[in-house]
């Protein structure tokens, strides 16, 4: 079957029908229609904070949408959790022009998802194959530097790396649920130490708080109010510069309710601190979180502890805390293998960081191998 492949400035010129029935089937609340479209009419991710979509779409002789691929134009490296400013430095400083550059990826998201959406009427691997042609197609036309194609999964990782992808590993921190009954079922799994240091933590945490998970119409806009407070808080010291709107949050709030999970602590009625989560099909996915109180413990219990309670009350298989924090490992959240694949058109640059990556990808993978073994907060097994 011939293809035609399309390039659209926001996934809205797609439609919610057209990208919903290729990204749905995979269960991730960030590749929904909903989500992008967020961050896009929200003003977070546009031209002007140098992120211009160029979503592709794949269709069929009929014009019916078999496939789709979110694609951004990115006029810096900001808001995507896999560090390629050095190689930008070095081109750079030879003499090369490594922006603007395509990046396939959620905006401000570092979750691993598929990339290339199929419809269910269409053959996966086939569709993969076009989107990833076209995107280098794309990438070649628009004469750009690289194409980068962040948290994929493993298969699409794989793929790309036989297309000739350069193939990059890194770490993050998942908990993963056993089939555990409680909160204390999880922790019986853990060490006699490690028990008695989270039991301690959580004590002095809620000590005069009143801590809530809130979903669906629970959440209010003052609710949002208060967590964008804790947000511009977080990101003004953390980062000097938040990404999202406070529309955002709105839209978020006003389409996917019922896919968050707001963890919120208040004090004598007013809100302090507050996580967001985002519900998969199978996993919980945390993302935000912020305190306008300093209070010792609060961001484990708000953004681990009360996570992995609420993972377990809705049978999800795991809890995905976001990037870096080697402090998650004692918390029960151990290290796990994450992917990116880049392609890169100047052989002046490609063949440094393909030896680059040839070394870093067996480092990492040892390093995963060896926190594990070291550091796990879990009894051993006879």
């Amino acid at each position: 079957m011939s293809f035609t492949l399309q390039v659209h400035d926001r996934v809205a010129d797609i439609g919610r029908k057209a990208w919903d029935a290729c990204a749905s089937s995979s269960g991730d609340p960030f590749l929904s229609f909903d989500f992008l479209d967020a961050c896009e009419a929200s003003g977070s991710a546009v031209p002007q904070q140098g992120w211009a979509g160029r979503h592709l779409s794949l269709r069929d002789p009929e014009g019916n949408v078999r496939g789709v691929m979110p694609l951004w134009l990115k006029g810096h490296s900001q808001g995507e959790y896999v560090f390629d400013h050095s190689w930008a430095d070095a081109y750079q400083r030879a003499g090369g022009r490594y922006y603007p550059k395509l990046l396939s990826a959620v905006p401000f998201t570092p979750v691993t998802g598929p990339r290339f959406l199929a419809h269910p009427d269409a053959d996966a691997a086939t569709v993969r194959q076009a989107l990833l042609q076209g995107a280098i197609a794309l990438t070649e036309r628009l004469g750009v530097s690289s194409l980068h194609v962040n948290f994929p999964t493993e298969d699409d990782w794989t793929a790309m790396g036989e297309a000739g992808l350069l193939q990059r590993q890194d770490m993050q921190y998942v908990w993963r649920n056993d089939g555990y009954a409680t909160f204390d079922a999880f922790l019986a799994a853990l060490s006699a130490n490690r028990r008695k240091t989270i039991r301690r933590e959580r004590r002095e945490a809620q000590a005069g708080l009143d801590i809530r998970v809130l979903t669906g119409p629970d959440i209010t806009d003052a609710h949002w109010d208060a967590f964008f407070a804790f947000y511009m808080d977080t990101g003004a010291r953390k980062w000097g510069r938040p990404y999202l709107t406070r529309d955002f949050f709105t839209r978020l709030g006003a389409t996917m309710a019922d896919r968050i999970a707001l963890v919120m602590a208040f004090r004598d009625g007013i809100a302090i601190a507050g996580a967001l989560n985002l519900i998969g099909r199978d996993a919980l996915y945390g993302r935000q979180w912020g305190a306008l109180e300093e209070v010792p413990f609060l961001h484990f219990e708000l953004c681990y502890y009360q996570a992995i309670e609420f993972a377990i009350s809705r049978g999800l298989s795991r809890v995905e805390a976001g990037a870096q924090g080697e402090h998650k490992i004692a918390r029960g959240y151990l290290p796990s293998p994450v992917y990116s694949a880049h392609y890169i058109a100047d052989p002046a640059l490609r063949e440094p960081v393909a030896r680059y990556l040839d070394g870093e990808r067996p480092a990492v993978a040892a390093e995963i191998e060896a926190m594990t073994a070291d550091l796990s907060p879990f009894r051993k097994r006879e």
